[in-house]
């Protein structure tokens, strides 16, 4: 299984299958400092409908239809935010499971608000989650970490931060969020670039970088 962190909530993952995920597709422009999109997947999944993670068509189709076996993908619908959408709207936390990788992978989109027991026992113990940090928009560091302590996987990739040179003004970046891990997260921390080749072993804090970043 190949990961790339495309930058902002967008990683392409393909399994071992071939198949092929694109998750939460940002549009041209709508995120300071990163470039187009520009990729070819078998499915687009997006966990809601603000242009910065809805861009279906920035992402095209395979020249050739893919025969199978498909992974599973379950849907857990939460909201953006901590007045059940009041705000923001809802958001969708994405399942994957790909039995031929031995993964459960979970993609957790803008989540903004707590999670029901029967929602935490769906992803707890997941291979790899996606979490955002930056909060104003999404939880914060403090809450991902919290989250992520809950949830236990086996890896974490933190999203939905600033950088230096890309990323909205109102969040924050990732420090907060891998000093927690570092100092109480009992993880081992791995720079991982834009591009990782499979999970990484035991309990890891993958840290990837935007392949998209306008230089």
């Amino acid at each position: 299984m190949d990961i790339t962190y495309i930058g902002h909530s967008c990683f392409m993952i393909e399994l071992s299958t071939g198949y092929s995920i694109c998750f939460d597709p940002y549009a041209p422009g709508s995120v300071p400092g990163l470039g187009e999109v520009g990729v070819v997947a078998d499915k687009v999944l997006c966990s809601h409908g603000h242009r910065d993670h809805n861009a279906e068509e920035c992402v095209k189709s395979p020249s050739r239809a893919f025969n199978g076996p498909f992974p599973e993908i379950e849907i857990i619908d939460t909201y953006h935010d901590e007045v059940k959408g009041a705000k923001r709207g809802p958001n969708k936390i994405t399942i994957v499971r790909s039995e031929p990788d031995s993964a459960v992978i979970v993609h957790m989109g803008d989540i903004g608000c707590n999670l029901t027991d029967e929602q935490l026992e769906k992803i707890k113990g997941c291979d790899l989650l996606m979490i955002p940090v930056g909060g104003f928009y999404t939880i914060d560091c403090r809450q991902a970490f919290e989250l992520c302590c809950r949830i236990d996987p086996k890896a974490v990739i933190p999203m939905h931060f600033r950088g230096r040179g890309f990323g909205y003004d109102v969040i924050s970046g990732r420090e907060e969020f891998v000093e927690l891990i570092r100092e109480k997260g009992g993880r081992e921390i791995i720079s991982g670039g834009g591009k990782v080749r499979g999970i990484p072993d035991g309990k890891t804090l993958l840290l990837m970088d935007p392949v998209r970043f306008l230089q």
